[in-house]
């Protein structure tokens, strides 16, 4: 997953996206391949089913289903909600180790929905060296979801000749969680229940966003600040989901992300601290750390940050490194009922701080 990857990166190059499953043992696993989960709702899973032929169009062209998928199996972050948001457990679903909280591979937000749905730990498919082909050829899936991703075509491909693949739509990790939904409840026929999700989840964020009605007008930077060096503003652009989040919420957007994220597709870029003035109406940075830190401090004794006057002022949201927290800040169908007032308290908080 792009999360985890990235951060390591970025944290080897001054510049975050995504152990084995302590409840998810060879015999759960095995358990897990031929298991549904026996409390989701057959009306639930089977209202759609006369909608096959699907086909769904992504960066790849398009893909069909011919008939409703029954073992659903997904890849990269996220993709594993959207089944199990409608009450579909999957038969394999990528581990995560960013942000997870007890190290057995699974968000807590998804192990209280495997919990609510009475369903056994999906088989976990290691990404940390890139997609286990074998290991999802080895769940024999229907279908691979896969609309928020960053797939390869040699990985479409691939995946392809194991089952009908859903891609990304346009951006490598730019999908947009209503998007992500979208795609996925259409391709395993429950699309009519998909954008129920959709409004649904559109509520509840509109409801924790008018608990913090400062928030609504706030200029927010989710940015990366390396104290090692503090040379180079590292910041995500609207072709991330994390900003894409905040401005489809009609937040409005820095003059810096919206200068850099029309110059290219990426997703990340970064700005000399030189150039310290084109932060100038920032009201919020948005950094990963460790909130017990002195980082607050350090980047307003730095000669160029400090000129930054949401710098200056410490309006500073620092989400804790590895936590659910700052996983859920990169929304997804469960995470956002999950963790939404809390993300949106802390940048509240931020954005009143004193310093």
């Amino acid at each position: 997953m792009r999360r985890a990857t990235f951060v390591t990166a970025l944290i080897a190059t001054a510049a975050l996206a995504l152990a084995g499953c302590s409840n998810s043992s060879g015999d759960g696993d095995s358990a897990a391949i031929d298991s549904h989960s026996p409390t989701a709702s057959d009306a639930a899973s089977t209202s759609s089913a006369d909608t096959f032929p699907v086909t769904v169009d992504h960066v790849y062209g398009s893909t069909t289903i011919e008939k409703k998928p029954e073992r659903v199996a997904t890849v990269a972050w996220g993709n594993d909600e959207v089944p199990l948001a409608l009450g579909v457990v999957p038969v394999g679903m990528a581990k995560v180790s960013w942000g997870d909280d007890n190290d057995n591979g699974v968000l807590p937000w998804v192990e209280d929905k495997l919990t609510e749905l009475g369903a056994q730990t999906p088989v976990l498919f290691d990404e940390t060296d890139g997609i286990d082909f074998e290991a999802i050829a080895d769940t024999r899936p229907d279908v691979i979801l896969a609309a928020y991703s960053g797939l390869s075509q040699d990985d479409y491909d691939k995946l392809s000749k194991i089952a009908p693949t859903i891609a990304y739509p346009k951006v490598a990790w730019g999908t947009s969680y209503q998007d992500m939904i979208r795609m996925d409840s259409q391709a395993i026929g429950l699309g009519a229940e998909g954008d129920a999700l959709i409004d649904q989840l559109q509520s509840e964020v509109e409801t924790a966003l008018d608990a913090h009605p400062d928030l609504k007008n706030a200029k927010v930077l989710f940015s990366f600040l390396d104290p090692s060096d503090l040379s180079q503003i590292g910041f995500y652009t609207s072709n991330d989901t994390r900003p894409g989040f905040l401005e489809g919420l009609g937040m409005p957007t820095p003059q810096v992300v919206e200068e850099e994220s029309a110059q290219s597709d990426a997703f990340y870029a970064t700005v000399s601290a030189e150039d310290a003035d084109r932060f100038s109406d920032v009201d919020i940075f948005v950094t990963y750390g460790d909130p017990n830190s002195d980082l607050i401090a350090q980047l307003q004794a730095d000669p160029l940050l400090s000129k930054i006057p949401a710098i200056q002022k410490g309006h500073i949201a620092i989400l804790q490194n590895s936590t659910p927290l700052a996983a859920s800040a990169n929304p997804s169908p469960l995470s956002i009922p999950w963790g939404v007032d809390q993300y949106f308290s802390l940048l509240s908080d931020a954005l009143t701080a004193s310093s």
